[in-house]
């Protein structure tokens, strides 16, 4: 399970965003929270420092991704 887990993360981190749509961008904001959630969960059993590493990468991507969802401030 931790290795699924672990590839499963791997792959969306490195996955090419090309979002076309505003539904594209908060199915793969649900899908960063929820891989980041799983791998909390397996981090607090085995306090594995390369978990927290993957989960940190992960939460940078979906900040980004959360980042365009919000678009730019209309004040320049």
């Amino acid at each position: 399970m931790n290795t699924e887990l672990i590839s499963k993360a791997e792959e969306f981190e490195n996955r090419k965003f090309k979002f076309v749509t505003t539904s594209d961008r908060i199915v793969a904001s649900r899908e960063a929270k929820a891989l980041i959630l799983e791998i909390n969960e397996v981090y607090k059993e085995t306090k594995d420092s390369k978990l927290m590493d993957l989960m940190k990468r992960l939460t940078v991507v979906k900040q980004k991704i959360e980042k365009r969802l919000k678009g730019a401030p209309l004040t320049v």
